[in-house]
């Protein structure tokens, strides 16, 4: 009887060991915020200049803690960011849109827009890279 028992034991443990989780966990990296994006760099490509080109820079709080961005700068006035007022909660999906303008703009561009937040670090880049083409 203690075989059977033993051998039922055994085959549960196994079955249960060999099950597997469809769910795709979220696998948070901090207690705090942790900004983490799809891409940190967009390549427009060429472009005639006074065109302008805008996308947006996708991410994930992948920190415990809501994340907070209090500015987006661009390295250029020609560049402007627009980025989420509200908290992005742990897990959750938001974007950070950002049109260049080329007027007055010739050659290799290579735009940078500083994040400010509540994650660690509290600063982080993203690029906008192409060229532009005089008419």
């Amino acid at each position: 009887m203690k075989k059977v028992f033993l051998a039922v034991l055994m085959a549960g443990a196994l079955m249960a060991c060999n099950q597997t989780n469809n769910k795709k966990a979220i696998q948070f990296t901090t207690d705090g915020a942790d900004i983490r994006f799809k891409k940190d760099a967009f390549d427009f490509g060429k472009i005639k200049q006074g065109e302008s080109v805008s996308h947006r820079f996708g991410f994930t709080n992948m920190g415990q803690s809501p994340l907070i961005i209090t500015t987006a700068t661009a390295s250029c006035g020609c560049t402007t960011p627009t980025w989420p007022k509200t908290p992005v909660l742990p897990g959750d999906t938001g974007s950070i849109a950002v049109t260049f303008n080329s007027a007055g703009k010739s050659g290799l561009q290579d735009k940078q827009i500083k994040i400010t937040s509540n994650s660690q670090p509290a600063e982080s880049m993203v690029h906008l890279i192409g060229e532009v083409i005089t008419k």
